[in-house]
């Protein structure tokens, strides 16, 4: 029979048929295999009529049997794999030899499958069993699954596509998401993100199996190239330090990007690249050996992570205002010149792994003498304006005039990738210190940013967050035509940016004149080709701006004090 009870010398289904063909008595001959094929236990036998009395079917009565005996087996199962000794998979496989005919029988299959987890190393004739029935494919554990995964990649990218597409979802949402304005993308530890439902599924796929963790990073290669989504590398340095948490030396021994991707992990988690950290990640850059420059793909991925690349950017940011603080060159710091170095890496990791030429990008030294002394002039400008605003209470930081960049700010962050970050990151400190003077100064150049970089989620995603901690600052015309005339209208035809656009306004609205919030929002309207989330976020914003009620101005209270009717004193004369 397909059961594969004969195989074990037990009558099934197809001996009872035969038995009931050739007798003269069918109940008698049903007894009777009762009798020969029943729980031989004599005690059992005068016990069974009691059952009949109390209207217990035979069958529910050997089913509770069974599961009582499956539970009882599997434990022992699981024990003898734990602590079974050195000859444990030897007694496994004998058990599975017998009793892997029967795996089709759905009541002791969880046997069967219990054995296979166990096992390290399956037959490769159980596997072909287990992967031509789609049943048994679906009920095997991961551990069985993970041995026909390495010798069958297309399949295993079945499994592992749905998960990765899920990650990217989750990714572009809470990039997207409008209803929280404290939380930014960047906030999470690094810890906590990799807790996530994707990456554990995955790391619990791949197991120990450094042959499916090297088809995880290569389809994360191929994905990244064939899109260009950045949250690719995300995932893969979460993978692997997910891995790095499980303490798996199987993977972590053998991929030679762990060490700098544990210090990167570091780094993102105290959100600066220090001085220490940064000897370090020198020390993996500067030590890679002739014949294994490939290993610059992997870590040129691991900085184009933007959690990587936001941290390497605040900290350059902050080693600029170190400049300013102890006036020195920036060209003399050997800081700066390592995260320029980094940056350069993560923002050439497309092509580096297109054209498979790894070797890292030559730096520009002109960035270093003449574009970043413009950022730190603006960033002094903008201290001077600040400390003079302290010290004299008559001082108007607008009257001020603004220096404006000059053209080779333009030329440079229209053609560099790495200037265009720094202004990015720059217009953010900006934001960050609310100083509407010198975020009006750089917002309008960022359309100009290379390759639009200023329009990827996750810079709009940190800039829209502190835009909408500075409500008071659209009531002012020209900070609220900087940045919506000047940067997010002239891109709302990207959907993602008039979400971005969409969020600002449901937390500033109120602050924007009538005239112009209208204006805005009727260029704001989606159309047909809008997606239905966005179409959903307009109406609710629509609404929000109808039934918006300005808050009650409190009247001043006035004092009940007989001290009020007293007159004031007259001054002394001179």
């Amino acid at each position: 029979m397909a059961s594969g009870l004969d195989k074990l010398g037990i009558p099934g289904g197809e001996d009872l048929r035969e038995a009931l063909t050739n007798c003269s008595d069918p109940l008698a001959a049903i007894e009777e295999f009762q009798n020969e094929n029943g729980i031989l236990l004599p005690s059992l036998k005068p016990a069974l009529p009691f059952l009949d009395l109390h209207g217990i079917k035979r069958l529910e009565f050997h089913t509770s049997i069974l599961d009582q005996m499956i539970d009882k087996l599997t434990t022992r199962i699981k024990t003898l794999a734990s602590d079974g000794g050195n000859d444990k998979f030897d007694k496994l496989e004998s058990l599975l030899e017998k009793s892997f005919p029967v795996i089709k029988i759905k009541t002791v299959r969880p046997v069967v499958l219990c054995i296979l987890k166990h096992l390290p190393e399956i037959k490769p004739d159980y596997l072909k069993i287990i992967l031509e029935d789609p049943e048994l494919y679906a009920e095997a554990a991961t551990e069985v699954k993970r041995q026909i995964w390495q010798d069958n990649q297309s399949l295993f990218g079945d499994e592992v596509s749905p998960l990765l597409s899920q990650y990217i979802r989750e990714k572009d949402s809470s990039l997207l998401n409008h209803e929280n304005s404290t939380l930014t993308f960047y906030s999470p530890i690094p810890k906590n993100r990799r807790q996530g439902e994707v990456v554990q599924k995955l790391v619990h796929m791949i197991g120990k199996n450094v042959k499916l963790y090297d088809m995880v990073l290569q389809f994360l290669r191929t994905l990244f190239l064939r899109t260009r989504n950045n949250h690719y590398c995300t995932l893969r340095a979460e993978i692997l330090m997910a891995i790095h948490d499980l303490e798996i030396n199987e993977i972590c021994s053998v991929d030679p990007c762990h060490k700098f991707t544990w210090c990167v992990d570091a780094c993102i988690r105290e959100r600066i690249v220090n001085a220490n950290r940064a000897r370090e990640l020198q020390g993996f850059l500067d030590g890679i050996k002739k014949g294994q420059e490939f290993v610059l793909g992997d870590l040129s991925m691991i900085l184009c992570d933007p959690f990587a690349l936001n941290t390497i950017s605040l900290s350059t940011m902050k080693v600029l205002q170190h400049c300013v603080n102890t006036d020195t060159l920036p060209r003399e710091n050997i800081d700066l010149q390592l995260l320029i170095r980094m940056m350069a890496l993560g923002l050439g990791a497309w092509s580096m792994i297109d054209s498979q030429c790894f070797k890292e990008p030559k730096l520009d030294i002109s960035l270093f003498t003449k574009f970043i002394p413009m950022i730190v002039g603006m960033i002094v400008d903008d201290q001077i304006r600040s400390t003079a605003a302290r010290i004299s209470e008559d001082f108007n930081p607008t009257a001020v005039p603004v220096r404006l960049p000059s053209e080779l700010y333009a030329e440079y962050i229209i053609d560099s990738p790495i200037a265009s970050l720094i202004a990015m990151y720059y217009s953010l400190q900006a934001l960050r210190i609310k100083d509407r003077v010198a975020a009006c100064q750089i917002i309008p150049t960022l359309m100009h940013c290379e390759n639009d970089r200023a329009y990827d989620d996750t810079f709009l995603h940190p800039f829209v967050s502190y835009l909408i901690q500075m409500p008071e600052d659209f009531s002012h015309n020209d900070f609220t035509s900087v940045i919506l005339d000047d940067f997010l209208m002239p891109a709302i035809s990207r959907e993602s940016v008039l979400r971005h656009l969409l969020r600002v306004l449901w937390y500033v609205h109120h602050k924007i004149t009538p005239t112009r919030l209208e204006n805005v929002m009727t260029a704001a309207q989606p159309s047909e080709e809008h997606s239905e989330t966005v179409h959903n976020l307009y109406q609710q914003l629509s609404v929000k701006i109808s039934t918006h009620t300005p808050s009650p101005v409190t009247p001043q209270q006035q004092l009940d004090s007989p001290l009020m009717s007293v007159p004031a004193p007259t001054p002394a004369p001179p």
